[in-house]
């Protein structure tokens, strides 16, 4: 039940028999100044029916079911009376990037090989994304198919969540990921760092392609914000909200998307399973936090 539902069962717990008892004793005394049994009887009855709250018990779970009902039919499902009485209380939301803000279909938009040639990154980036579940795997893939790049087969493949992939590929270890990725490798990226700002700053998804020791290439992947997405955080903000951007994405590619929805708080290059602690975190300074 929800809070509010039982707190209407404590004030019928009460009531009700507070009403019986009010209905008894104003019978009895209308009986005692000699009114006939018939009347002393209706004026018992009248206080019972009309004071009896049995529609404040009544009431509560009606006004629920509807509420869960019209939401239903919107789209949304209410896990419980609970959560649709809490969902009043909410004074932040927390939005994740990709799929939520963005239609969740990136493309391909960019490559910039450097040690090896076009065609060569493009078919060892893509060997071991087909064994990758990224959002940004099928966008390569979806290229790859339309161009005449060599299939190549990856073996060994290693997944690091929020950070990249390895594998080998044609006998030669391959690895894709975030800088953050590389920097672990210890793979340097100093010379490429103006083009990963900018390419960062357009909004773009920067993936990193390295080989044993050296930078092989660079794909850039841009995954568009929904039509819908700046009217949705101006909505919220008008209702008083504040609106944070969770994402995985490094910061300068997740301010440039927020910049364009209206967001002003962002945090960006986290982990999957750190976006819990920044909720439990919210929620410990005493905020109602909704994550979408």
């Amino acid at each position: 039940k929800a809070p509010i539902a039982k707190i209407a069962d404590k004030v019928a717990g009460v009531f009700v028999p507070a009403v019986i008892a009010i209905a008894i004793l104003a019978g009895g005394i209308w009986l005692a100044m000699g009114a006939t049994v018939e009347f002393a009887f209706s004026i018992a009855i009248s206080i019972l029916v009309i004071s009896c709250p049995c529609a404040l018990g009544l009431a509560t779970p009606v006004a629920i079911m509807v509420g869960t009902g019209k939401g239903a039919q919107r789209g949304i499902l209410i896990k419980s009376g609970e959560a649709l009485e809490q969902a009043h209380h909410i004074d932040t939301v927390v939005l994740d990037k990709t799929g939520t803000i963005t239609e969740g279909k990136p493309q391909m938009v960019d490559i910039i090989p450097l040690t090896v040639d076009k065609e060569e990154l493009l078919a060892m980036t893509m060997a071991l994304e087909k064994a990758s579940q990224h959002p940004l795997a099928q966008a390569i893939i979806d290229y790859g198919k339309k161009t005449n790049v060599p299939i190549y087969e990856a073996v060994d493949f290693v997944s690091e969540n929020g950070r990249g992939i390895s594998g080998l590929v044609q006998g030669r270890k391959v690895y894709v990921g975030n800088a953050a990725y590389m920097e672990i490798l210890g793979i340097a990226i100093d010379e490429q760092q103006s083009a990963l700002t900018r390419l960062s700053q357009q909004g773009k998804t920067v993936l990193l392609v390295a080989g044993e020791n050296q930078l092989l290439g660079m794909l850039a992947v841009a995954d568009k914000e929904k039509s819908s997405s700046l009217a949705a955080v101006q909505a919220m903000q008008t209702m008083g909200l504040d609106v944070i951007m969770l994402t995985g994405d490094n910061q300068q590619t997740a301010q440039a998307v927020a910049d364009r929805v209206g967001i002003d708080q962002v945090f960006a290059q986290i982990l999957p399973q750190d976006k819990e602690k920044i909720v439990h975190k919210l929620q410990q300074q005493g905020k109602k936090v909704a994550m979408v």
